[in-house]
Protein backbone atom coordinates (compact mmCIF):
# COMPACT_ATOMS: atom_id res chain seq x y z
CA UNK A 1 0.00 0.00 0.00
CA UNK A 2 1.55 3.26 -1.16
CA UNK A 3 0.24 5.44 1.67
CA UNK A 4 2.07 3.26 4.24
CA UNK A 5 5.36 4.57 2.89
CA UNK A 6 4.46 8.02 4.15
CA UNK A 7 3.50 6.97 7.69
CA UNK A 8 7.00 7.58 9.14
CA UNK A 9 6.55 11.26 8.32
CA UNK A 10 4.06 11.36 11.20
CA UNK A 11 7.14 11.05 13.43
CA UNK A 12 8.98 13.75 11.47
CA UNK A 13 6.02 16.11 11.77
CA UNK A 14 5.59 15.35 15.49
CA UNK A 15 9.27 16.04 16.22
CA UNK A 16 9.14 19.33 14.28
CA UNK A 17 6.00 20.51 16.09
CA UNK A 18 7.23 19.51 19.56
CA UNK A 19 10.65 21.02 18.89
CA UNK A 20 9.31 24.35 17.63
CA UNK A 21 6.66 24.55 20.35
CA UNK A 22 9.18 23.98 23.15
CA UNK A 23 11.62 26.47 21.60
CA UNK A 24 8.86 29.10 21.33
CA UNK A 25 7.97 28.61 25.00
CA UNK A 26 11.62 28.93 26.01
CA UNK A 27 12.19 32.05 23.89
CA UNK A 28 9.11 33.73 25.35
CA UNK A 29 9.64 32.77 29.01
CA UNK A 30 13.38 32.62 29.69
CA UNK A 31 15.79 35.45 28.83
CA UNK A 32 18.67 34.38 26.60
CA UNK A 33 21.75 33.02 28.39
CA UNK A 34 19.92 32.41 31.66
CA UNK A 35 18.66 29.37 33.54
CA UNK A 36 14.89 29.39 34.03
CA UNK A 37 14.63 26.35 36.30
CA UNK A 38 16.86 23.85 38.07
CA UNK A 39 15.25 20.46 38.53
CA UNK A 40 16.22 17.20 40.24
CA UNK A 41 18.75 18.95 42.39
CA UNK A 42 21.20 20.43 39.93
CA UNK A 43 20.92 17.62 37.37
CA UNK A 44 18.54 19.26 34.87
CA UNK A 45 18.51 22.92 33.90
CA UNK A 46 15.86 24.45 31.69
CA UNK A 47 17.70 27.36 30.14
CA UNK A 48 17.84 29.52 27.02
CA UNK A 49 21.01 29.56 24.96
CA UNK A 50 21.62 30.04 21.25
CA UNK A 51 24.04 27.90 19.28
CA UNK A 52 25.45 29.39 16.09
CA UNK A 53 27.44 26.24 15.34
CA UNK A 54 26.76 22.51 15.25
CA UNK A 55 27.28 19.80 17.89
CA UNK A 56 29.65 20.81 20.70
CA UNK A 57 29.91 24.33 19.14
CA UNK A 58 31.92 23.05 16.18
CA UNK A 59 32.18 25.70 13.49
CA UNK A 60 31.29 28.72 15.64
CA UNK A 61 34.13 30.78 14.18
CA UNK A 62 33.44 29.96 10.52
CA UNK A 63 32.54 32.80 8.13
CA UNK A 64 28.80 33.31 7.69
CA UNK A 65 28.76 32.15 4.04
CA UNK A 66 30.44 28.87 5.06
CA UNK A 67 27.83 28.41 7.79
CA UNK A 68 25.05 28.88 5.23
CA UNK A 69 26.58 26.19 3.03
CA UNK A 70 27.30 23.65 5.79
CA UNK A 71 24.49 24.49 8.24
CA UNK A 72 21.64 25.23 5.80
CA UNK A 73 22.22 24.15 2.18
CA UNK A 74 23.92 20.82 2.91
CA UNK A 75 21.37 19.82 5.60
CA UNK A 76 18.47 20.71 3.27
CA UNK A 77 19.95 18.42 0.63
CA UNK A 78 20.47 15.70 3.25
CA UNK A 79 16.84 15.99 4.47
CA UNK A 80 15.65 15.64 0.87
CA UNK A 81 17.78 12.52 0.32
CA UNK A 82 16.69 10.93 3.61
CA UNK A 83 13.03 11.72 2.88
CA UNK A 84 13.37 10.14 -0.54
CA UNK A 85 14.98 7.05 1.02
CA UNK A 86 12.01 6.70 3.40
CA UNK A 87 9.47 6.45 0.56
CA UNK A 88 11.51 5.03 -2.35
CA UNK A 89 10.69 1.49 -3.47
CA UNK A 90 14.31 1.21 -4.48
CA UNK A 91 15.27 0.66 -0.81
CA UNK A 92 12.61 -1.93 0.02
CA UNK A 93 15.22 -4.69 0.32
CA UNK A 94 17.75 -2.54 2.21
CA UNK A 95 15.60 -0.66 4.74
CA UNK A 96 13.26 -2.21 7.26
CA UNK A 97 10.16 -0.40 8.42
CA UNK A 98 11.91 0.42 11.73
CA UNK A 99 14.87 1.88 9.85
CA UNK A 100 12.53 4.08 7.80
CA UNK A 101 11.03 5.36 11.07
CA UNK A 102 14.56 6.07 12.37
CA UNK A 103 15.29 8.07 9.23
CA UNK A 104 12.03 9.96 9.79
CA UNK A 105 13.19 10.87 13.30
CA UNK A 106 16.43 12.19 11.84
CA UNK A 107 14.49 14.18 9.23
CA UNK A 108 12.20 15.67 11.88
CA UNK A 109 15.11 16.72 14.07
CA UNK A 110 17.06 18.03 11.12
CA UNK A 111 14.16 20.14 9.90
CA UNK A 112 13.49 21.41 13.43
CA UNK A 113 16.99 22.82 13.66
CA UNK A 114 16.93 24.02 10.05
CA UNK A 115 13.88 26.12 10.84
CA UNK A 116 15.92 27.86 13.55
CA UNK A 117 18.91 28.38 11.29
CA UNK A 118 16.76 29.95 8.57
CA UNK A 119 14.47 32.07 10.77
CA UNK A 120 16.77 32.83 13.72
CA UNK A 121 19.90 34.10 11.95
CA UNK A 122 21.73 30.76 11.92
CA UNK A 123 21.22 30.43 15.70
CA UNK A 124 19.52 27.33 17.10
CA UNK A 125 17.62 27.58 20.40
CA UNK A 126 18.97 25.04 22.89
CA UNK A 127 17.33 24.64 26.29
CA UNK A 128 18.08 21.31 27.99
CA UNK A 129 21.23 21.14 30.10
CA UNK A 130 22.14 18.09 32.16
CA UNK A 131 24.87 17.39 34.69
CA UNK A 132 27.67 15.34 33.15
CA UNK A 133 29.29 14.42 36.49
CA UNK A 134 32.71 15.32 35.12
CA UNK A 135 32.69 12.64 32.41
CA UNK A 136 34.90 13.56 29.45
CA UNK A 137 36.14 16.56 31.46
CA UNK A 138 32.77 18.34 31.31
CA UNK A 139 30.73 19.48 34.29
CA UNK A 140 27.60 19.79 32.13
CA UNK A 141 26.70 18.08 28.88
CA UNK A 142 26.39 20.55 25.97
CA UNK A 143 22.93 22.13 25.94
CA UNK A 144 20.49 20.61 23.45
CA UNK A 145 16.85 20.61 22.33
CA UNK A 146 14.09 18.22 21.20
CA UNK A 147 15.41 18.15 17.61
CA UNK A 148 18.91 17.23 18.77
CA UNK A 149 17.53 14.49 21.03
CA UNK A 150 15.41 13.09 18.18
CA UNK A 151 18.42 12.92 15.87
CA UNK A 152 20.67 11.26 18.46
CA UNK A 153 18.07 8.69 19.56
CA UNK A 154 17.12 7.94 15.94
CA UNK A 155 20.75 7.47 14.89
CA UNK A 156 21.42 5.15 17.84
CA UNK A 157 18.32 3.08 17.05
CA UNK A 158 19.25 3.00 13.35
CA UNK A 159 22.75 1.72 14.17
CA UNK A 160 21.32 -0.92 16.50
CA UNK A 161 18.83 -1.99 13.84
CA UNK A 162 21.51 -2.25 11.18
CA UNK A 163 23.89 -4.16 13.46
CA UNK A 164 21.31 -6.66 14.67
CA UNK A 165 19.10 -7.06 11.62
CA UNK A 166 18.94 -10.25 9.66
CA UNK A 167 20.25 -10.94 6.20
CA UNK A 168 20.41 -7.95 3.84
CA UNK A 169 19.87 -8.06 0.13
CA UNK A 170 23.06 -7.56 -1.86
CA UNK A 171 22.24 -6.07 -5.21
Amino acid sequence: MKSRRYLPFILSFSVIVLDQLTKAIIVHTIPENTVGARLLGDFLWICHVRNDAVAFSLGASLPEWVKYVFFVIFPVALMVVLSWAIVARRFDDELSSAERWCLAGIVGGGIGNLIDRVFRSLRVVDWISTDNYGWFGMDRFPTYNVADAAVVVSVILLIISILFSGKRSRK
